[in-house]
C-alpha cells in the first residue's frame, strides 16, 4: 500500500516518537509538530464521525470514511481555514444514498498533525500528502468534491489520478495562475498580519447566515493556540500572485488537463463570495471543462 498504514481510533503514536497536544520534535525528519488533543473534538454539534488515521512521511493524517466500502467514493476536499467538519451536513444524505464518503484533513488542519513552522508548508507538499493518503483507499470511479483551497489540491489530485476519478463537483474555488481578486488580496494581507489566525471569526465572516456559537467553536476546535495555526495562516501566502510564482505552473497544468476532461463535471458557485467573485469565477470552469453542467 503506497499510502502508508491506515487505521481507526485514537492511537497517538508515531513511528519516531509521541505527540499529544503539545510541541514535539518528530524523531525522523526533525519536524516540529502539534497534535490537537482528542478531547477538543468531543461533542461537536452535528459531527460524530469516527476518526481514521494514516501515517505518511512522518505525519499522522486524519480522514473521515463513512458509508459502505463498496459504495461509490465521494472525496470531499476542504478549504481554508476549515477541516472535515465542513462537510458534516452532506455526510448523512450521501451515505444514505449508498455512497462511501471520504473527507481528508490536510496536514496542519483538523485532526491531522500540524507542523508548526509556516515555511514547511507548500502546494506540492499538500498534494503529495493527500495523494499518499488516498492511494491506500483503493478508490475507483470517485467523485471529487472541491471547495476553496480544495480546488487546487483536489482538482490536481483528480487530474493526476484520473483513472480513479469518475466525476467532479466544483464549488466556490479557483486555480491560481498568477492573477487574483482584490477580495483575495485583502484576505491574504489579513492572514499575513495575523499569524494567530482567528479561525472561528473568519468562518463566521464568510457565511451568509449567523452560525451558532457552538458551530464556530467546532471550527476553532483543531486550533487551540498560535502554533497549531501555522498551516492555516500560511495557506493564503501559498497562492501564486504572479505568473512565475511557485505553484502557478502546476495550476496551469491542471487547467490544461481539465480542458481534456471527458467525464461528468458539475459547477455550483454562490453569488456573494468576495474571494471568488460571481459569476466570473465559476464561468472560468465552464469555459475550461467541455463536459461541465
Amino acid at each position: 500500500m503506497r499510502g502508508g498504514r491506515h487505521g481507526r481510533g485514537n492511537d497517538g503514536s508515531h513511528e519516531g516518537g509521541h505527540v499529544s497536544g503539545a510541541r514535539a520534535a518528530y524523531a525522523g525528519p526533525g519536524v516540529d509538530l502539534f497534535r490537537t488533543p482528542d478531547e477538543r473534538f468531543e461533542g461537536l454539534p452535528g459531527y460524530d464521525s469516527e476518526p481514521h488515521y494514516v501515517e505518511v512521511d512522518g505525519l499522522r493524517l486524519h480522514y473521515v470514511d463513512e458509508g459502505p466500502k463498496d459504495g461509490r467514493p465521494i472525496v470531499c476536499f476542504h478549504g481554508e481555514p476549515t477541516w472535515a467538519y465542513l462537510y458534516r451536513k452532506m455526510l448523512g444524505p450521501l451515505v444514505e444514498g449508498g455512497n462511501r464518503v471520504i473527507c481528508p484533513d490536510y496536514a496542519g488542519f483538523g485532526r491531522s498533525d500540524k507542523p508548526t513552522d509556516r515555511g514547511w508548508y507548500s502546494y506540492d507538499g499538500h498534494v503529495s500528502l493527500v495523494t499518499k493518503l488516498l492511494d491506500g483507499l483503493d478508490l475507483k470511479d470517485a467523485v471529487a468534491v472541491v471547495q476553496d483551497w480544495g480546488g487546487p489540491i483536489g482538482l490536481r489530485w483528480a487530474m493526476e489520478n484520473a483513472d480513479q476519478v469518475g466525476g467532479l463537483a466544483i464549488l466556490n474555488t479557483g486555480l491560481f495562475t498568477g492573477r487574483v481578486s482584490k477580495g483575495f488580496m485583502a484576505w491574504r494581507e489579513f492572514a499575513e498580519k495575523n499569524p494567530d489566525l482567528p479561525v472561528g471569526f473568519v468562518i463566521q465572516g464568510a457565511t451568509t447566515t449567523e452560525l451558532p456559537d457552538e458551530v464556530v467553536a467546532a471550527y476553532d476546535a483543531p486550533f487551540p493556540n498560535a502554533e497549531s495555526k501555522a498551516g492555516a495562516a500560511q495557506f493564503p501566502l501559498l497562492v501564486p500572485t504572479e505568473e512565475d510564482a511557485a505553484g502557478a505552473e502546476q495550476m496551469r497544468d491542471v487547467v490544461g488537463a481539465l480542458s481534456k476532461w471527458d467525464k461528468p463535471a458539475l459547477v455550483a458557485f454562490s453569488d456573494s463570495d468576495p474571494v471568488f467573485p460571481y459569476p466570473r469565477s465559476g464561468e472560468r470552469f465552464i469555459d475550461w471543462i467541455p463536459t461541465v453542467s
